[in-house]
């Protein structure tokens, strides 16, 4: 036993050989709201979350074009080979000044109004087409004090909405007017007829006048949004203020791939958008020749180049060890300041006496 107290750092004082003073304890309050203050600022500066960017190259993705014979075998292992390749885009545009059947959507070139577009993208991932809500067609009209629309004037509008699997390279995705509204209306304003000898209901479906193609684009998606960041197609409005309402709106769109990561959270893969848009008018539509109908076009494409978004905290062993310096730091520096005062103090009323 007297071996093993030999050992012991911890010496135990005798009682009644320390004694208790006014000044020890306030001392002792001073050290103590200190360690306190320093514990707070510790523990805030634990809570913080460190944010750390990176870039890498983005990481090469295999592809399959489709291809446009119609044939089912083909188009099924295209699908196949493109599992786990692909992404979701969602869609969502209303068209207040044009009806649902003098409108079309397509990707890549496939369009709804030929029967390729629901050949590489069935339900339930495709667009519909729709009669606006009261509140879409407010917002796509530029009206936010109207409660009610008139479901007349609703009708006149159209939206476009859903969403599809795209494989992760670029393409185009298009909302425009149907080709054969567009031969109708123009055959009709250059010739005073119909021309193209359809059908009663669907002749001239703009009544003299070019079509107005002003949109509101309610959201555009490319995969799991960035947490942190905006869309910059979401809420935006087209209008065509030219006179005659015919143009094109073309959206440009790099998207970044972006890794989202946060504490005590698994990896998320995520799109960043950076998004450059102009109006291209019809005379220019004309001078090129260009084949483009009036409406929104989407042109998007993946960077080579991906980021890594990493939130994160301070280690919990750092921490801890933090907490404990304190602790102990502050009561050995104000035990070492009071004993140098105590000593001095006694030092000087000895040389008194």
């Amino acid at each position: 036993m007297v071996l093993r107290s030999s050992f012991d750092a911890f010496a135990k004082p005798i009682d009644g050989v320390r004694e208790r003073s006014v000044s020890g304890g306030f001392i002792t309050l001073l050290a103590s709201a200190t360690a306190a203050i320093l514990l707070v600022s510790q523990l805030f500066i634990y809570l913080q979350v460190q944010t750390r960017h990176s870039m890498h190259l983005a990481h090469s993705v295999p592809s399959v074009l489709f291809s446009n014979n119609g044939g089912k075998s083909s188009a099924a292992a295209a699908r196949k080979l493109l599992n786990g390749r692909h992404i979701p885009l969602k869609l969502h545009v209303t068209f207040p000044h044009l009806h649902c059947n003098s409108l079309d959507y397509a990707h890549d070139g496939n369009d709804s109004s030929s029967g390729k577009f629901e050949h590489y993208h069935s339900k339930p991932y495709t667009f519909t087409k729709r009669v606006p809500t009261t509140e879409e067609y407010n917002k796509a009209v530029g009206n936010t004090n109207r409660i009610n629309a008139d479901i007349n004037s609703r009708r006149e509008g159209c939206t476009v909405s859903g969403t599809i699997h795209i494989p992760r390279v670029g393409g185009t995705l298009s909302v425009s007017v149907s080709p054969d509204a567009w031969r109708r209306a123009t055959s009709v304003l250059a010739f005073g007829m119909d021309l193209m000898g359809g059908q009663k209901e669907n002749v001239d479906p703009f009544h003299g006048r070019l079509p107005n193609v002003t949109h509101y684009i309610h959201d555009v998606t490319f995969g799991a949004p960035f947490p942190p960041g905006t869309n910059p197609l979401q809420g935006a409005h087209h209008v065509m203020d030219n006179g005659s309402g015919v143009a094109l709106a073309n959206v440009a769109v790099k998207l970044v791939p972006t890794t989202y990561k946060r504490t005590f959270h698994s990896e998320r893969e995520t799109y960043q958008a950076s998004v450059s848009k102009h109006i291209v008018e019809p005379a220019t539509l004309a001078a090129q020749r260009s084949m483009l109908l009036p409406g929104l076009m989407i042109t998007y494409d993946f960077t080579p180049l991906a980021v890594r978004h990493v939130e994160k905290r301070e280690n919990l062993f750092v921490f801890l060890s933090s907490l404990v310096g304190i602790v102990g730091g502050v009561f050995v520096t104000v035990g070492l300041v009071s004993g140098c005062l105590v000593n001095s103090a006694q030092a000087v009323a000895k040389k008194m006496d």
